[in-house]
């Protein structure tokens, strides 16, 4: 019997336990923090051996193959003793893989990963497709595989995952966009951040497709030098294209198939310039899996895209609210100040992987208004745009900085939570601070 050591009892630690007892290996998790109330039962009904606030080195060296949860960095002692014994190491989703059949659409990306694998996955449920949706969304994949056999899953795919990979592989591959992102992970190397990216296509044959961004300057260098097998299908705002999804007279234009579409962008339920490029990316999924181009319009116009993305929460005394915490790094947040039609609040801040916020400063100066800080240590943010906006003030958790926010706030303004950073020194996670923000909103 192989014996499955899985380190990090989370979503995915958990999901890959119940598969591997049902594939017939000896499981046994590690996890050197708490594991959750929620998870436990999971493991004690399934009768699953574990335990948490600790690594049992000698309970974890004599495994055949190894899972480690993507939060974990490869530098840890415990992982470099597992590799120098040519112990497997590898991620949820390759070991899922191995054990379905699946067309498997792959999605990856510093930016628009979450709201481009729901759009795909709308698309496709509204086509009819058996579909499951896993990877960084929903229920794991490695569950998913062990209890539904689905015929099809679009999984939404980060770097660390891919990290852990050796024969995985997407039929379809969607790299939306490489932004220097999780430096820190990198040695602040941004080419192995962006070849961590791309090996989304590394086990990709003649017949599986990679849809990406034909403006992203990193992606386009990057295919100059290296050569892959899959077909390249690329999407553009900038220039027509005699193979792939172009914009024209403010239409999207897609020309993959023999059935071409031509749309209007003013149709598309998610609005901004981002928001245009994971729709062509998606409709170009669906279309190569032979999707209906009614069905596929159709379902841009009812998305409802993603929580925590852009997403409106409420207006109060004619000032909007907009919940962007899933806006972990500047390009995210880019994007959410570039969609700003009205005098911005902007609530910034957290743990900063390496940000350069000196990209922001055009926007920052013509849209925000005032800038409120939520982290515990901003003085980058101060010291950057200290000389362009004449308000910052320093607040200490969600309720107070949206109290500030609405008396810094006037009708017609917005105030938008778009953090560039991650959460982790006052929020569980990016989810609960957003929901924290919108529990604030309704308060007020």
């Amino acid at each position: 019997m192989k014996r499955l050591v899985i380190l990090g009892g989370g979503e995915s630690g958990v999901g890959t336990a119940i598969l591997g007892k049902q594939k017939g290996y000896d499981v046994f998790i590690s996890d050197k923090a708490g594991i959750s109330k929620k998870y436990k039962e999971v493991l004690i009904n399934n009768d699953i051996d574990f335990e948490e606030n600790q690594h049992t080195e000698s309970k974890i060296l004599n495994a055949d193959v190894v899972m480690k949860s993507p939060g974990i960095p490869d530098k840890v002692e415990l992982v470099k003793k597992l590799k120098e014994k040519s112990i497997s190491v590898i991620s949820e989703i390759e070991f899922a893989a191995q054990f379905t059949n699946a067309k498997i659409i792959g999605i990856t990306g510093s930016n628009g990963k979450t709201t481009t694998t729901l759009l795909v996955y709308h698309i496709l449920k509204k086509a009819g497709l058996n579909i499951g949706v896993a990877g960084n969304i929903g229920d794991s994949f490695a569950q998913q595989v062990a209890e539904n056999q689905h015929e099809n899953y679009v999984l939404e795919l980060s770097s660390f995952q891919l990290d852990g990979i050796e024969n995985f592989n997407s039929h379809i591959a969607i790299l939306t966009n490489i932004t220097p992102d999780h430096l820190d992970r990198y040695e602040y190397d941004f080419n192995k951040y962006i070849a961590s990216k791309f090996r989304i296509t590394k086990n990709q044959t003649a017949s599986d497709y990679l849809i990406y961004d034909a403006d992203d300057e990193a992606i386009h260098n990057w295919l100059e030098v290296n050569k892959i097998r899959a077909k390249l299908v690329p999407f553009s705002l900038e220039k027509e294209l005699e193979y792939g999804a172009y914009i024209k007279d403010n239409n999207i234009i897609i020309n993959i198939t023999k059935d071409k579409i031509n749309m209007p962008i003013s149709t598309l339920s998610i609005k901004g310039k981002h928001n245009t490029k994971n729709a062509m990316a998606a409709t170009m999924a669906a279309q190569l899996l032979k999707v209906r181009k009614q069905t596929i319009m159709e379902s841009l116009e009812d998305f409802e895209g993603a929580e925590h993305r852009l997403e409106y929460v409420a207006k109060i005394r004619d000032v909007e609210y907009i919940n962007d915490s899933k806006a972990t790094n500047v390009n995210a947040t880019f994007y959410a100040l570039e969609c700003m039609d009205k005098p911005t609040v902007w609530i910034v801040g957290g743990v900063d992987k390496g940000n350069d916020y000196n990209d922001l400063l055009a926007l920052v100066r013509e849209k925000v208004k005032a800038i409120v800080c939520l982290g515990l240590d901003n003085e980058k943010i101060k010291n950057t745009f200290g000389n362009v906006v004449d308000i910052i003030v320093e607040t200490a958790g969600a309720e107070e900085a949206v109290k500030v926010s609405r008396k810094l706030s006037e009708r017609g303004d917005v105030v938008l939570l778009s953090p560039a950073c991650a959460s982790f020194d006052l929020f569980d996670n990016y989810e609960d601070r957003g929901l924290q923000f919108k529990e604030a909103v309704r308060s007020l």
